[in-house]
């Protein structure tokens, strides 16, 4: 598609051309007028604008020749029309030459850009409308506009060669450019392009575009001439050799050495060029052996699909890469060969991407995006091996090839990096046993498995010819009772055949081009759907008691539809969808083909074909929705690894939303209700049935559609759907398969397995969506909101999606412009409390928010719901939670605002919340003792039950931070005794080593001594042996010993109490013994310290041995003390020389 750029060479000849013989040529002279100086092709009626009008058709017949002509110049190489006859008149030979050249615009459009936005006569691609500034730069667009500013000039065809020059008018930041264009073409289709414009790029330039639509358009004005051999042939030799001579003359810089050397080589007799008879000719057209298609650049095609792959996604390269996709299959529609031969360069490219042997090393996976390419790449050589007019050779060229890359061992998996078995294509063929489980799976499933599994699909079955070509049958024989009858009882054709290999023989006709027969084969598989789908119903209902008494079945859908490689129900669907909204096919679906030959009429009445095998009512659209509830609504099992389970998910979204882009009617509606019916009565066979499979997938987002489709219409069965899609089984344990009481059974394919659901956390999600779409539809009916509730209940196990449902029925009652909705409240209220019941065992970093949402929920709820959580606290929270949370808030003054209580109703709530205090204070004291004290303040026998249960859990339940805070708070509320009596009591659990000068509880010991200190002699007396005890620690003692030194004890005191006002003395007790501690405590923390000091702390411990000697000078002896420590230390310590030389400075 990218052109060369080749200035003054021309492409390679094809063939050879010989006109030596004497009397062929007197033949041709004697019948022909002469070539030299013919005017152009135009002549006669073939040169109208890519054929005739039917009136001009009518007042001007076309000519026998040019019918003759035309069929020829399309199906036959010249080479073979030289051969098969010995002589071919000039005219007739340039009017095959006039007719070669293609005479539409929808392929040239085609190749020239990514998008075509022609669908018909050359006319309307060329005139399309909606040019958006994207669509003026494509190639297309681009050449029109050189087209029709006249910048085409120099049009010259010789044979089947088209030459000329095109003019790029200059621009603002662009000089003018003079293209010399040349393009050679063969059988209407163009062989190669050659452009000066040095354009590197998968399509046609727009140069080459100009240049072609200028002879596809404008025919009359380009001069035609016969191939250069032949005009060469009528020249004698005088005429030979002044012709060669001025060529060589006008281009001598070019072509003097080449044509010396042609010279040396025909002179020489041996030369290669003289065994060979003949020489080549590059406007003679195509030899026998030429593949006849279109040029395609296979060079630039692997650069670029490189390239976009080597950019990872980045750019919008995913996007080319689908913009390509998208182009094999329009050539594909078009029939056009270069469609597999593109594909096999894309995959070509695909299959050695150095990314894929990176992630098989590391063991990751691929990326989504990228992994949907795989799939699509695929699904389009599905399509292409399944052609039906296919020939043989090509099949096998394509199944070795198909073949080769599925051994390589980078080659992708069909359900992405997951060793995941599914059913064989052949192997679901009616013929086949059906349910034969030996036959059923095959491991290493690549992407072209399937499509090698294809090369074994034919398409000579009779019925299946009848059904793609009939539309019509008298003769038919219908079995009732046979489940593969070719007919229904209305004689309506039907197709047994595995649904997923049948709808790829509708999606391969779609993709060549057969819209009509694609559309009569969907319609008798969806018949056939429909019919199996009545049988099943009535199997069910015949065996109803049977089935769920041993709560099994004979059939089990191991492969969905929905989320499928080969995607079924999406075929199906666009195929009836586009026809039946008149899209790109309608206009050829009008067209009745039968199967004999030269049946093909056109209709006397508008009516689609196929038709006729439609419903009363019924139109394709229709007939499309109904398909896709059948598939949506099958029962199936959950497949294994994460893109495949993602892409049941997507696929499904991707349904729906097609489906919600359809127009409801009362025919829709009717289809709806029913397929809801058979959904609800199928059994076994559907999702929302009474038996499901516990690995089947869920049926949420579907219900959800269903239930808004329905709702407005019939609202019992909506609800009805929604509640019995509600179920999620691969959560729940399996029921027993005797139990008749549960109207649900669930039953395990696989007995004891745990399937990895990768994407359960979004189907968890999709059931809450549901239930809060019941939830608010529900709003006022109280019958209905229980029946919810009840299911919300059973069928949702995850916290947090019940809290949404609670929060979101919340929302819902308590509308601003409204009143409160009762009912719907407290079905808020009643998911709350099971959300706390859920989480109360549980750890969940919302479950404060989850407390304090369900007191304001209750709050709004009245009084009665807040004394109801109150009362059954120790099922719904923590002592903590009960206490901080619940019992504070029902007892602040917005609550009690926000109820409207009056004094008796605020005094029974108060008791309610004192009552819960106190007992999670006896079941927690060390986290909620605090808390029931503060809360039981006014309440004067409910406060001193609060400080019993701090005393009886002292001993043993608390540590000596939670007695400190009591304490501190004892003390703030004027109880200093009791202060003291806990502050003791939390002195006995604590011990202070020698090096925690900064633990956090000095604070609290500091704190407990003034304390004892303020309130006189003997509290002093009494807490002094305590801190001995506990604290070990130099500096603290210290510090406690100064402030007892500063003022008299009971100086500070409350309730006025004072003594004598004198200080206790040091060498007496308590303080004696505070003072020994003290001194022990520097001796043996210096000793400690200089067991591994270093340098850098010299002078921090000198400081140190400074305050000892403060605390050694208030002793008596405390100078004497000093000394022999110090002396000491000199001696023990004497080999650190640099630090006892400091000692002795500071100290002597």
């Amino acid at each position: 598609m990218a052109e060369r750029v080749q200035q003054q060479q021309q492409p390679p000849a094809k063939r050879l051309c010989c006109r030596y013989n004497a009397a062929c040529r007197q033949g041709q002279r004697a019948l022909g007028a002469p070539c030299v100086g013919g005017g152009g092709g135009g002549g006669g009626s073939g040169a109208s604008h890519g054929g005739e009008s039917s009136s001009k058709a009518t007042q001007n017949p076309e000519t026998l020749l040019d019918i003759a002509a035309r069929r020829v110049a399309e199906k036959w190489p010249f080479q073979r029309v030289e051969e098969r006859f010995e002589r071919i008149p000039e005219p007739v030979q340039r009017r095959i030459v006039y007719w070669s050249f293609p005479r539409s615009e929808r392929e040239i459009c085609m190749y020239s850009s990514f998008n075509n936005t022609g669908g018909g006569s050359g006319e309307e691609v060329g005139s399309g409308g909606g040019e958006s500034g994207d669509e003026t730069r494509l190639p297309f667009r681009r050449g029109i506009a050189l087209l029709e500013s006249g910048c085409v000039d120099n049009v010259l065809q010789v044979g089947f060669h088209l030459s000329g020059t095109v003019r790029e008018p200059a621009t603002s930041s662009e000089p003018e450019l003079v293209c010399n264009v040349s393009v050679s073409f063969d059988r209407c289709k163009i062989t190669a392009v050659t452009c000066g414009c040095g354009n590197k790029d998968i399509f046609y330039c727009a140069h080459v575009v100009a240049l072609s639509l200028y002879r596809v358009r404008k025919p009359e004005q380009v001069k035609l001439r016969l191939p250069i051999s032949e005009t060469l042939f009528q020249m004698n030799r005088d005429q030979l050799q002044k012709f060669v001579q001025y060529l060589i003359t006008v281009h001598h810089t070019e072509v003097l050495p080449t044509a010396q050397k042609l010279a040396d080589e025909i002179l020489s007799q041996n030369s290669e060029i003289n065994q060979v008879h003949g020489a080549p000719d590059p406007t003679a057209g195509a030899s026998v052996d030429d593949d006849n298609c279109w040029h395609l650049d296979e060079e630039q095609v692997q650069e670029q699909v490189k390239l976009f792959l080597s950019q990872g996604g980045y750019h919008g390269s995913g996007k080319q890469l689908n913009l390509l996709f998208s182009k094999v299959r329009e050539m594909l529609k078009m029939r056009d060969s270069n469609g597999a031969r593109m594909l096999t360069l894309i995959t070509e490219q695909f299959m050695g991407d150095p990314r894929l042997a990176l992630w098989r090393q590391q063991g990751t996976t691929m990326t989504d995006k990228y992994r949907q390419l795989w799939d699509e790449l695929g699904a389009l050589w599905m399509c292409i091996v399944l052609n039906p007019h296919y020939k043989p050779e090509q099949k096998g060229f394509w199944l070795r090839q198909l073949r080769r890359w599925n051994c390589v061992d980078v080659c992708p998996l069909e359900d992405g990096n997951h060793g995941n078995e599914l059913t064989n294509l052949t192997n679901a063929l009616p013929q086949g046993p059906p349910g034969n489980p030996d036959s059923l799976t095959r491991p290493h499933r690549t992407v072209f498995t399937r499509a090698i599994e294809a090369c074994d699909l034919h398409w000579q079955d009779p019925h299946l010819q009848h059904i793609t070509t009939e539309d019509h049958y008298a003769n038919y024989c219908h079995h009732e009772n046979l489940s593969s009858a070719l007919f229904d009882g209305r004689g309506w054709p039907l197709w047994h055949e595995h649904v997923p290999t049948a709808c790829a023989r509708v999606d391969a006709l779609r993709s060549h081009g057969y819209p009509l027969e694609a559309l009569r084969l969907a319609i008798s598989i969806v018949n056939t759907l429909r019919r199996q789908q009545q049988k099943q119903m009535e199997f069910f209902r015949t065996h109803k008691k049977e089935l769920l008494h041993k709560g099994a079945t004979s059939v089990t859908n191991l492969e969905g539809w929905v989320g499928h490689p080969l995607d079924p129900i999406g075929t199906l669907f666009s195929t009836l969808t586009e026809t039946g909204r008149g899209g790109e096919d309608a206009a050829a679906a009008r067209l009745d083909f039968s199967g004999s030959p030269g049946s093909c009429r056109r209709t006397e009445h508008p009516v689609l074909p196929a038709q006729h095998f439609l419903e009363e009512g019924e139109s394709l659209v229709s007939l499309a929705v109904e398909t896709a509830l059948i598939g949506l609504g099958q029962q199936r099992v959950m497949p294994d690894g994460l893109y495949a389970q993602e892409k049941v998910c997507r696929n499904e979204e991707q349904l729906l939303a097609k489906l919600q882009e359809v127009n409801s009617d009362d025919a829709l509606l009717k289809i709806f209700r029913k397929q809801a019916g058979f959904l609800l009565e199928a059994g076994p066979y559907s999702g929302l049935g009474e038996l499901l499979y516990r690995e089947s997938v869920p049926m949420h987002t579907f219900a959800k559609y269903l239930f808004t489709s329905l709702l407005p219409h019939d609202a019992e069965l909506a609800y009805k759907i929604a509640l019995r899609a509600m179920r999620l089984p691969v959560l729940e344990s399996t029921s027993p398969s005797g139990d008749l009481s549960r109207p649900h059974h669930i039953v395990s394919v696989v007995a004891n397995r745990l399937p990895r659901w990768f994407t359960l956390s979004h189907i968890e999600t999709q059931q809450c969506e549901l239930a809060s779409t019941m939830l608010t539809a529900a709003k006022g009916d109280a019958r209905k909101l229980e029946t919810v509730l009840e299911s919300i209940q059973k069928n949702i196990h995850s916290s947090s999606h019940i809290f949404k449902l609670a929060q979101d029925a919340f929302k819902i009652a308590t509308l601003m412009d409204s009143l409160p909705d009762i009912t719907l409240l407290k079905v808020s209220l009643e998911l709350g409390l099971q959300v706390m019941r859920m989480t109360l065992s549980t750890l969940n970093w919302r479950r404060r928010e989850m407390v304090r949402w369900l007191v304001t929920c209750a709050t709004e709820a009245g009084v009665f719901a807040l004394d109801s959580i109150m009362q059954s606290w120790f099922t719904l929270f923590t002592p903590t939670e009960a206490t901080s949370v619940v019992a504070s808030t029902v007892m602040s003054n917005s609550t009690i605002v926000r109820l409207h209580l009056d004094c008796h109703q605020q005094e029974n709530l108060a008791n309610s919340a004192r009552t819960l205090a106190l007992q999670c204070a006896m079941k927690d004291p060390q986290n909620c003792a605090l808390s029931a004290l503060t809360l039981c303040e006014k309440d004067h026998i409910a406060f001193e039950t609060a400080y019993q249960i701090v005393l009886d859990a002292a001993a043993t339940g608390m540590n000596y931070t939670q007695l400190f805070t009591i304490a501190r708070y004892m003390e703030h509320r004027g109880y200093p005794m009791r202060a003291y009596k806990l502050a003791t009591l939390a002195m006995t659990h604590l011990n202070l080593s020698y090096n925690q000068d900064t633990h956090p509880a000095i604070n609290d010991v500091l704190w407990a001594c003034a304390l004892s200190h303020s309130l006189g002699k003997n509290e002093l007396a009494s807490v002094i042996p305590l801190v001995v005890k506990s604290v070990k620690c130099a500096t603290v003692l210290s510090d406690i010993l100064r402030r007892c030194t500063l003022t008299t004890p009971g100086m500070v005191a409350l309730h006025s109490r004072r003594n004598s006002g004198k200080l206790m003395p040091l060498d007496k007790a308590p303080l004696r013994q505070l003072l020994d501690a003290t001194i022990g405590a520097y001796i043996n923390t210096t000793h400690s310290r200089l067991t591994h000091i270093s340098p850098r702390h010299y002078s921090e411990f000198i400081e140190f041995l400074s305050k000892a000697r403060e605390t050694f000078l208030m002793a008596h002896d405390g100078h004497i003390q000093f000394t022999q420590f110090i002396d000491n230390l000199k001696q023990i310590y004497k080999g650190k020389k640099k630090l006892m030389m400091l000692v002795r400075e500071r100290f002597g």
